[in-house]
């Protein structure tokens, strides 16, 4: 295996562990923003009755 070709599967692989864990992130902060979402419903119903 030739360096070019080592560094194009080195590179392939970071990238994937990039986007896999960004994934997680964007899972994360979905969860959240919907946790707050909830919250400011459940206060709106609250005022509203």
């Amino acid at each position: 295996m030739t360096l070019q070709s080592k560094l194009k599967v080195l590179l392939t692989m970071m990238m994937t562990l990039i986007m896999l864990s960004g994934c997680a992130t964007i899972e994360g902060a979905g969860e959240d923003i919907e946790s707050a979402g909830d919250a400011i419903q459940d206060a709106a119903n609250d005022a509203e009755n």
